[in-house]
């Protein structure tokens, strides 16, 4: 997958679910690494907002996922952009 800059929370669902999905695992073999049930790999896709960051950056591990802060070229703009970039990893 390509990178992906994410702006509202409303986003990481969609972003969450399609990263797992072209890992090719399912959300009880993502639950079974993350020490979770598939029920809370579930939720955390469809209310990735509420997850806590360390929960979201193992999750984003598992996925072969990285979190990249980037500033904008644009000084004007105060927040900075985030980056959802995909890595080809080798599988557990």
């Amino acid at each position: 997958m390509d990178e992906f800059t994410v702006r509202t929370t409303e986003q990481l669902p969609l972003l969450l679910k399609a990263f797992r999905k072209n890992a090719k695992l399912t959300q009880a073999e993502v639950a079974l690494r993350l020490g979770v049930t598939q029920q809370t790999v579930s939720a955390m896709e469809r209310n990735a907002e509420t997850v806590s960051a360390e929960r979201l950056m193992k999750l984003m591990s598992i996925l072969g996922v990285d979190l990249v802060l980037r500033s904008k070229a644009q000084p004007s703009e105060a927040l900075p952009q985030v980056h959802a970039v995909h890595e080809n990893r080798p599988q557990w």
